[in-house]
Parts: structure tokens; C-alpha cells; sequence
């Protein structure tokens, strides 16, 4: 069997990179180092990044065509008998590994809640946004791939973020706004059709808009996770370190029953997040034109006793008003409004995060990501 150059190109040619729908070879993608030793053929095939949904597919297709031609040249089985090695290149750097994310950015909170409903995505964005008006550095991502709400919330449902070229790799860059870099899978999907991925890809999805995107320099970066524990929780623990979570529920007994569920969560031994908090929404209902009146539709202060029973701050007592509702849905949230008194609340529930956060990274070890065997 004699292998050359020109048979393993010629091979090559055959195969078509679903990324230009053009051959291997006039998509540039075979490197300058074929080598030849005997039966063994070395080279390189260059991807555009390491995340290339082609990657694997192209490569099987690479080895099975030159082997193909080699029988058909060469003679039945003389394919059979190489020994192919194909190395790969990427025109962007590669994807820092994990532990290596986010350099710049100083702390991770993520605000969760045990049930859907209780209100955890508004004050995910009124938290970043108090956040942002005190002066600190902050992204907020809507890790809900199936539900996102955040594009709605800012009133950015009809942005659609770019790509930028940052030290070699290729990133998105992240819609801001009231001084909140934002990411969620709603700028990239159809708001009107249901989101229908396996977990798998709902969890590669998540982790593009944390590893592949430009956040840069930030002092708090916030994380609006799905109601309950599920694999986007999971993917995140073991993707970054998180500083701590806020919990929010409403004072309702159900409410509270899942509640516990994520903290035990977070508490885990295998995971060991701090919790820096709970956060009581909806705590009561002030009329507008009663402000002074608190009506407890509830339950009264219910987050307020099961911080005492856990040994938990309590950071915060959101009330009930109509204008969270209307602000959320005209994609201005109460912090933008500091003269309000749901405004005030949630700046006040800002200085208590930077407080317990302060405390935590001067009293605890950072937290390591969590390593899952599965």
C-alpha cells in the first residue's frame, strides 16, 4: 500500500462541512501538516471554535472518506488497516475550561425560589438594578431557558445581541440597560412557540450565554434560575462558583413547603452555597391610596419565621402593590423608581446583599464548583 498526498485530498474533497456546505478543503479547513509515515496519515482539521456543532460529525466523515478512497485506490481492507489521526485547531481560542470563567467578575448570586410565582425573576431584575444605581458593575442572566422573562421585563423583547471579537474568541455581546449588562435565551428564540430542547440542550444553551459571552468587569453578577431544582441548577453549580443565593418566597405555607426545598439544596453537602438570605415577596398589599395600610393575603411574615427556624437573614419584605405589576410589564421595574416605596424596598434589600456578600467573603472560603458524578 502506498499512501501520497493528493489520495488524501482528494478524499477530503469528498467530505461537505455543514457550516458552508462546501468541501473540507475549499472551506480552508485542512491544515498545513498532512504527514505521511508508512500506513499512518497525521493532520489537522480547523473549526471555527472548539463549540462547533460539526465538530464530531465532520471528523467521523473525514476518516471514513479517506479510508473509502484508500480501498477504492489501493485495494478492499488497505483502509482498514491505517491508522488516521486527526487533530483539531479552532480560528477562535478555545473556551476557557471550567474554574477559568468569568475572570473579572467578583461575585455570583443566584436568586432562587423552591415554586414558581412568588415573584423571584422581578426581584432578580429589581435587585441587579438597585445594584446598578449604587454604583456597582452588574449583569443579570435569565437562566429560565424554557420560560424567560427578563427580555419582557426591560423592554428589550426586540433586541438581538451581536457577536464581538474579544482577545481571539468570538462573543456575545450583552444588551444593556439601566445600567444592567443582560442575557437570556429569549433575544435568540421565537417569544411566541414553546422552547421544546432535552435537558441536555437547554443545559448547553446555558452554558454559551455564561462562557461565550462578553460580561467582562462585573462586582455582582446575577443569576435568575427556574422555580424548583432541576438540571439548569445543576449545570450552574457545576459550572461557576456562586457566591451565595437569595431565597424568595411569599409568606403562603406552600410557598414556604418548597422554599425549603432550595435551601436544602444549596445547603447540600455536595454543594455548600451560602445562603445569603431570604427575601419575603408580596409580604402584604398596600392599597395606592391607602399607603399607609397593610392588608397580610398570604399569610403574615411566614418567610420572616422560617429564617428564624433555618437561622437565616431575613433581607427583605417586598409589598404588594399594583405598580411592580404594571412597571414589570412596561419593562420598568420599581428600582428605577427610588422615590417609590417598592422602589426604596428594593434598594434597601441592594445594601443588605452587598452587606451579607461583604461578610461572607471575609468570613468563608469561596465556594467550589460541584463536581457531580453522573
Amino acid at each position: 500500500m502506498t499512501l501520497y498526498p493528493k489520495l488524501i485530498m482528494d478524499a477530503l474533497q469528498t467530505v461537505t462541512y455543514p457550516g458552508t456546505k462546501k468541501n473540507l478543503v475549499e472551506s480552508e479547513m485542512v491544515a498545513d501538516n498532512l504527514r505521511i509515515d508508512g500506513s499512518k496519515v497525521s493532520f489537522s482539521l480547523i473549526f471555527p471554535r472548539d463549540t462547533d456543532p460539526f465538530l464530531k460529525s465532520t471528523v467521523k466523515a473525514a476518516e471514513a472518506a479517506i479510508r473509502y478512497n484508500v480501498n477504492k485506490m489501493e485495494g478492499e481492507g488497505c483502509g482498514n488497516e491505517m491508522e488516521i489521526e486527526i487533530s483539531l485547531e479552532y480560528k477562535s481560542k478555545p473556551r476557557p475550561e471550567v474554574g477559568k470563567l468569568l475572570p473579572e467578575v467578583k461575585n455570583v448570586i443566584a436568586v432562587s425560589s423552591g415554586k414558581g410565582g412568588v415573584g423571584k425573576s422581578t426581584v432578580s431584575a429589581n435587585l441587579a438594578i438597585a445594584l446598578a444605581r449604587l454604583g456597582y458593575k452588574v449583569g443579570l442572566l435569565d437562566t429560565d431557558i424554557f420560560g424567560p422573562s427578563m427580555p419582557k421585563m426591560f423592554d428589550v423583547e426586540d433586541a438581538r445581541p451581536y457577536a464581538v471579537d474579544v482577545d481571539g474568541r468570538k462573543l456575545i455581546e450583552p444588551v444593556e440597560k439601566y445600567g444592567v449588562k443582560l442575557l437570556s435565551i429569549g433575544f435568540f428564540v421565537n417569544s411566541d412557540t414553546a422552547t421544546l430542547w432535552r435537558g441536555g440542550m437547554a443545559s448547553n444553551a446555558l452554558k454559551q450565554l455564561i462562557a461565550d459571552a462578553n460580561w467582562g468587569d462585573l462586582d455582582y453578577f446575577i443569576l435568575d434560575t427556574p422555580p424548583g431544582t432541576s438540571d439548569i441548577h445543576l449545570t450552574l453549580l457545576q459550572t461557576l462558583a456562586i457566591t451565595g443565593a437569595v431565597i424568595v418566597s411569599t409568606p403562603q405555607s406552600v410557598a414556604l413547603a418548597d422554599a425549603r426545598k432550595g435551601i436544602d439544596m444549596y445547603q447540600n453537602d455536595k454543594v455548600n452555597v451560602p445562603i445569603l438570605g431570604m427575601v419575603e415577596n408580596m409580604a402584604w398589599f398596600t392599597p395606592a391610596e391607602l399607603p399607609e395600610n397593610k392588608y397580610y393575603i398570604f399569610g403574615k411574615e411566614g418567610c420572616k419565621q422560617l429564617a428564624n427556624e433555618l437561622h437565616i437573614p431575613l433581607l427583605a419584605q417586598i409589598p404588594l402593590v399594583q405598580s411592580i405589576c404594571e412597571d414589570g410589564d412596561k419593562g420598568e421595574p420599581a428600582a428605577c423608581h427610588p422615590e417609590t416605596i417598592t422602589g426604596q424596598a428594593f434598594l434597601n434589600l441592594a445594601q443588605a446583599v452587598v452587606t451579607k456578600v461583604n461578610r461572607r467573603n471575609k468570613e468563608q472560603p469561596k465556594t467550589k464548583i460541584v463536581e457531580v458524578n453522573e
